[in-house]
């Protein structure tokens, strides 16, 4: 049964501890799909792919772009340790377009050379930093 108070959400990278709050429900991209984590969540750990992190507060909604870590999912609460996280705020539009270009590019142009991984998940962090400021 969903707790009605919801359950304590932390988001830290190695620079800081980036959000820690009580929230209704979170969302976000891993390895295997879109989660969506309410009160009371069975317990797990899940690998975190980059996307829209979208954050529902009692009060509002927020969202940032995460990009890469690990959650640990609990019924109480839900640690996410993610290499780079950010506010919509923190985004320089201009440097995610043009990294989106770049990654775009990668893939368009490829040679044998060509990290594909490493070029498809540029171009999945740029994408995520351009829809969360949309």
């Amino acid at each position: 049964m969903a707790d009605k108070n919801g359950f304590l959400l932390r988001i830290i990278t190695p620079d800081r501890v980036f959000y820690e709050n009580q929230v209704d429900m979170v969302e976000f991209n891993t390895t295997e799909g879109e989660i969506g984590i309410l009160p009371g969540h069975i317990p797990m750990t899940v690998i975190v792919k980059p996307g829209i992190l979208n954050i529902s507060e009692p009060e509002a909604d927020k969202e940032a772009a995460l990009h890469a870590g690990f959650a640990e999912i609990l019924p109480e609460s839900v640690t996410i340790l993610a290499e780079i996280v950010e506010w919509p705020g923190e985004i320089d539009e201009k440097r995610a377009m043009a990294a989106k270009d770049r990654a775009e590019e990668r893939l368009h142009n490829r040679t044998p050379e060509t990290d594909i991984a490493r070029a498809e998940t540029a171009l999945q962090r740029a994408l995520a930093r351009i829809q969360v400021l949309k």
